[in-house]
């Protein structure tokens, strides 16, 4: 039975690999005239089970201002199972970088969603935010983490990342 269970979990960690490097080195087209406007955030284990991870493609679209969508994807995390994402941002003038520690739940809108797991540890959300005009074409240092939904302990987090409001 142990030796079952590991061979799954073996082929299940290959099939994962495959996937984000499957995912990963797709030729991207990339516009030079969209500027600091898009993300791909790579989020890395913060826990005991460093085969955990997660992306998040965070893309502004100029036809629907004000408005960035957050699809989030998480791999090997406690099956079936919530997490929340959680951003907080500096100023770009903030020489410090990623410093802030005021961490904002994200969602739908204005209302917090859960990333649900399946019974092998994945999940996704399409998630999105709204940002007020006042702020449109301001850049930010951000950094994103993904927490327990009921410890609120981190499990995931980012690197620093620059962006600026479209």
């Amino acid at each position: 039975m142990q030796t079952k269970f590991i061979h799954n979990s073996i082929i299940k960690t290959v099939f994962g690999v495959m996937l984000f490097f499957a995912f990963f080195s797709c030729k991207k087209d990339f516009n030079e005239d969209i500027g600091p406007y898009n993300l791909d955030v790579i989020l890395q284990s913060q826990g005991k089970n460093f085969a955990s991870s997660g992306f998040i493609k965070f893309r502004q679209d100029a036809a629907v201002p004000l408005t960035i969508t957050l699809d989030t994807w998480v791999f090997n995390l406690e099956p079936n199972h919530s997490y929340l994402l959680q951003r907080a941002v500096n100023p770009i003038a903030d020489v410090t970088g990623c410093s802030s520690t005021a961490w904002l739940t994200l969602g739908k809108g204005l209302l917090p969603q859960a990333i649900h797991t399946d019974g092998h540890g994945a999940g996704e959300a399409d998630l999105f935010r709204n940002v007020p005009a006042s702020v449109k074409g301001t850049s930010y240092h951000i950094h994103f983490q993904v927490v327990d939904s009921a410890s609120l302990t981190p499990v995931l987090m980012s690197g620093c990342y620059d962006y600026t409001i479209l």
